[in-house]
């Protein structure tokens, strides 16, 4: 039986004038997510397994789960609804002269529509802006 063929992904990027450390703080702190990420996540709470957060979504209730490393600028986060099943978002925050660029890669779920998926990258995409204009208002 043949593998079926690489599903569709996009990566989306943002650059930041703040120092790459304290963009990869920010993101790594769980409940710093609904001042940025505020299309998908409405609110954070602490879940009740070890690593997980209980998020409050426009589809309601989802767990969320943060896998980041200060070392290598890793920030991947999981997310699992009541299927239980746990899509991954790679993400990476990379040192850009005095800034950072965020960058992270979505990919295309089979059970998902392109018209769906391409609304999903354009909330994406608003996200990363609220993120740019969060973090860089510290700054003022």
């Amino acid at each position: 039986m043949q593998a079926p063929p690489p599903a569709r992904s996009v990566t989306k990027t943002v650059t930041i004038d703040r120092p790459a450390d304290e963009v990869h703080a920010f993101l790594a702190d769980a409940t710093n997510w609904p001042r940025w990420a505020i299309v998908n996540i409405l609110a954070v709470e602490p879940g009740t397994e070890s690593r997980w957060w209980k998020i409050t979504t426009p589809d309601g209730y989802a767990d969320f789960r943060l896998r980041a490393d200060p070392a290598t600028g890793v920030v991947d986060h999981d997310f699992r609804d009541e299927s239980m099943e746990v899509a991954t978002v790679p993400a990476r925050v990379v040192a850009n002269g005095r800034g950072a660029d965020f960058l992270m890669t979505v990919t295309q779920p089979p059970e998902v529509d392109d018209s769906f998926f391409e609304e999903l990258m354009r909330s994406v995409e608003t996200e990363l802006t609220t993120l740019k204009e969060v973090l860089e208002a510290v700054a003022e």
